[in-house]
């Protein structure tokens, strides 16, 4: 018996991956991240957010936090690489339409901190673009001037964060050029630059959000606005 157009078991809803990151540490990814997933809940969508942190205890990514260890602080790409593809593959198996995250793909700080140069962050990109398909991506960067952005993140944190960030970035391979403030944010210019050749190169639909004149609640409602237009969305 042939199935009539109203008999046709509807077509699942695309999975999105919309990722937040940052030029700098400040800029208020995670600020937005939270907001948008409560957007997108308030739609009547499946979502999942996955901070920053849970790079370190998600399940999927638990040979991430396995070669992270004592006295190890890199990760190799194909570690990265197949952790992703878990996570999304387990989220779209699940029934997940969004999954909003906080600075995790596509891991170019990271990569650029162990010393990658870019041909092979540029594979990494590829491999990651392979690894999650077909859900879409769509990366947010968010961008400030990374000297006042900074000091915005030295505010939060503590005095003591500043000196305990200069370290990490002095004890990379490839960011031991940092060794004070001003240092961090010229590294953090350069690494901006590298990251939209970077990123223009990916198949993922990339959105720059400027927050340099912009408060918290001013970028939620800009970002909302260009992700209904993006994604055609029909959110409140």
């Amino acid at each position: 018996m042939t199935m009539t157009s109203q008999q046709r078991a509807p077509r699942p809803r695309p999975q999105h991956l919309i990722a937040v990151i940052g030029n700098s540490p400040g800029v208020g990814k995670s600020t937005l991240c939270r907001s948008l997933a409560g957007w997108f809940k308030e739609s009547g969508a499946t979502v999942e957010h996955f901070q920053e942190a849970d790079v370190l205890t998600h399940p999927a990514f638990r040979p991430v936090a396995e070669e992270f260890g004592p006295g190890i602080h890199s990760v190799r790409p194909e570690t990265l690489v197949s952790a992703t593809a878990a996570y999304v593959t387990g989220a779209r198996t699940a029934g997940t339409d969004y999954l909003v995250t906080d600075a995790l793909l596509p891991f170019i700080p990271s990569l650029v901190a162990w010393g990658h140069d870019e041909p092979a962050i540029t594979r990494v990109l590829k491999d990651l673009a392979t690894a999650v398909h077909p859900t879409h991506v769509t990366v947010l960067y968010l961008q400030d001037d990374p000297a006042t952005a900074l000091h915005r993140a030295i505010d939060r944190e503590g005095p003591d964060w500043e000196d305990w960030y200069v370290a990490r970035l002095a004890g990379s391979p490839g960011t031991r050029s940092v060794r004070d403030l001003a240092s961090a944010a010229a590294h953090l210019r350069d690494e901006s630059t590298l990251t939209h050749r970077l990123l223009a190169a990916t198949p993922w639909t990339v959105i720059p959000v400027d927050v340099t004149t912009r408060n918290a609640a001013e970028t939620a409602r800009h970002t909302r606005t260009r992700l209904t237009t993006t994604l055609n969305l029909n959110t409140p």
